[in-house]
């Protein structure tokens, strides 16, 4: 079967990514840091907050964790780094089963910003090539819009 084209989004700063590695971090960063405990200042997401549900919250958690899983197949991610992420997951899958402990484990181990980076990591260095070429036409961009400001100032 043939894999699909990769396609990109880009943000408002004109970074370019494939938009399955914007979903996870979307993802991500919804499970794991959406907001922060006042005071203490400890970012959590929906992970934590469910997770505290007992066994139910656990394992809505782990479907949603197998999200991100499932994006870096969609990128075409190596076996042996999907198996990593793999790992990350149900590691936190089983911390979440220990009473008191798991939840705690919950606050600090972040399996899902953990296996975004590995997709950030493997993308970057399979497209460094673009990553830096994108880069360069960026500063390029930036220079010419300095040297025309400073040209108006002169004049």
């Amino acid at each position: 079967m043939a894999r699909k084209p990769v396609v990109f989004d880009q943000d408002k700063h004109g970074a370019i990514a494939p938009q399955e590695l914007r979903k996870a971090q979307d993802v991500a960063n919804l499970l794991d840091t959406a907001i922060r405990i006042p005071v203490v200042g400890i970012p959590v997401g929906l992970d934590f907050l469910v997770g505290l549900i007992p066994g139910v919250g656990d394992a809505a958690m782990l479907v949603a964790a197998l999200r991100i899983v499932y994006l870096g197949k969609k990128m075409g991610a190596p076996e042996a780094l999907q198996s990593k992420m793999l790992r990350n997951v149900l590691l936190d899958f089983g911390l979440g089963f220990i009473p008191v402990v798991g939840d705690i484990a919950d606050l600090f181990y972040k399996a899902n910003r953990k296996n975004v980076r590995l997709l950030e990591r493997w993308w970057i260095e399979n497209n460094k090539a673009e990553v830096d070429s994108q880069t360069a036409d960026k500063l390029a961009e930036w220079e010419e819009k300095m040297k025309s400001l400073e040209d108006d100032e002169k004049r």
